[in-house]
């Protein structure tokens, strides 16, 4: 098991170098010069003073170079500074962002494998009745919503026509800390956010456990007059979850993209509005923190996930 999490540690850790060296590039390959970010509209600097600065931010020498120096800072967690929050460390604005998004994130993956498990196995043990035509039919749109488009309605419906939910932020403005303001800011979000998840899991385990029942242990466990439901439980499901399981650990990187519009729409105070706001104003040194940070949980979570396959698997050799 440890050469297994050694093995898959590394590959992770190649994938970061590459993810970072990708970022880096992109945003050194967009429009205008990141000179640009660090200059007030309001006082132009002299020519001189630009390449003062720009030798103090090193942007005069090659990309490389520049790479670099950039690697080594962020090894030893050191991020730089933003260049809209003047005097800000990046590592400490972007980590007070983790938790807001774990939440979201966390209880819209939650909501989506309780609902999209329940709503497989119901399905394909209805297999071409009308409840499973109906879910089939919901899978099918909620996999085609966009993320962006779902935010919106969501917000429109819920928030703007109907008034069940708060339109945005994390807490009521200007009230005390309470769980319940969090739970109500928090639930409307989290279900738009699971809903293309959910009808993924859905599919996938519809489609897993319909193989899984045509099996032989299934047939002999029947024949022996096991009651159905362990039949169901007990003997199918658990050998239909592990495509599920590789499934929901890939799905954290799309729920990342999917929390961006989301906090985004509904100002929740996370990783994805940091990041979007960054993007909006060309602060670099934020982009370069928040990716990285989102790149290592992400094959985090990926590492976990293929710990649990092989622990559910035991046909996996690890070793």
């Amino acid at each position: 098991m440890l050469s297994f999490i050694a093995r898959r540690s590394a590959t992770g850790l190649l994938m970061l170098v590459a993810l970072s060296v990708l970022i880096f590039i992109l945003l050194r390959l967009a429009p205008g010069d990141p000179i640009d970010a660090y200059i007030n509209p309001s006082s132009p600097m002299s020519a001189s003073d630009l390449e003062v600065l720009r030798d103090r931010l090193g942007l005069d020498q090659p990309l490389p170079v520049q790479y670099l120096a950039w690697l080594r800072a962020a090894l030893s967690g050191d991020f730089g500074y933003s260049i809209q929050r003047s005097g800000v460390a990046v590592l400490p604005l972007v980590m007070e962002r983790i938790g807001p998004t774990a939440l979201l994130m966390g209880t819209g993956l939650a909501i989506a494998i309780v609902l999209g498990i329940s709503a497989g196995i119901f399905s394909a043990v209805r297999r071409n009745a009308l409840p499973d035509i109906i879910l089939s039919v919901v899978a099918f749109v909620g996999i085609s919503s966009p993320a962006f488009l779902t935010a919106l309605l969501g917000l429109y419906f819920f928030s703007v026509l109907l008034r069940w939910a708060p339109s945005g932020g994390m807490q009521t403005a200007g009230a005390p800390f309470s769980v319940s303001d969090v739970l109500a800011h928090l639930v409307l979000p989290a279900c738009l956010l699971s809903i293309g998840h959910a009808a993924l899991i859905m599919r996938y385990m519809r489609a897993s456990l319909l193989e899984v029942l045509n099996q032989d242990y299934v047939r002999t466990a029947r024949a022996k007059g096991v009651r159905e439901f362990w039949v169901i439980i007990k003997h199918a499901t658990r050998n239909a979850l592990l495509p599920v399981i590789t499934l929901i650990g890939s799905t954290v990187g799309i729920a990342i993209g999917g929390a961006i519009f989301l906090e985004s729409v509904f100002n929740w105070p996370g990783m994805g509005l940091l990041l979007v706001n960054a993007v909006g104003t060309r602060d670099y040194p934020v982009i370069m923190g928040a990716t990285l940070v989102i790149g290592i949980c992400v094959i985090l979570v990926n590492l976990l996930t293929d710990i649990v396959y092989a622990v559910v698997d035991p046909r996996i050799q690890v070793s």
